[in-house]
């Protein structure tokens, strides 16, 4: 099974991984690592490196990031260069919850990496919606 990291700035992955438990009771082969405003971009690339540490038996590992060009984003992108010899890791940006549930749920079926990776970007998409009252309501 493909194992996930959620990243992103402060409580951004503790938020979204709450909420995912509650949408789908408790993932495995998860982890949350967060990039706090106190933590030196050194301290947070070794939390980084323990939660892949924690997932190098999986099939892979999908780093999903708040927002693409930042702190958590890069590093997580320093590290797939490192690691690409040794482990196969995807990164997606951008994460929103529609889009961890759906890989959360489909990577017990999907074995490919990329596919899932593709897929979140699909379901991130989806998810982003303008509200139209005839869409979601009666009339």
């Amino acid at each position: 099974m493909v194992g996930i990291i959620l990243t992103g700035h402060g409580d951004y992955p503790k938020g979204l991984y709450s909420a995912l438990q509650l949408l789908a009771g408790k993932p495995e082969l998860f982890k949350c690592v967060a990039y706090n405003q106190e933590d030196a971009t050194d301290d947070y690339e070794y939390k980084l490196k323990d939660a892949i540490k924690d997932l190098e038996d999986c099939s892979g590992i999908l780093i999903m990031t708040d927002v693409v060009g930042q702190t958590p984003f890069k590093i997580a992108s320093e590290l797939k260069m490192k690691y690409q010899t040794k482990l196969d890791i995807e990164i997606v940006t951008g994460t929103n919850l529609g889009m961890v549930n759906a890989i959360n749920l489909a990577r017990g079926y999907m074995t490919s990496l990329n596919d899932l990776a593709d897929m979140a970007i699909e379901e991130g998409q989806k998810n982003i919606k303008k509200y139209v009252r005839s869409e979601y309501e009666d009339e």
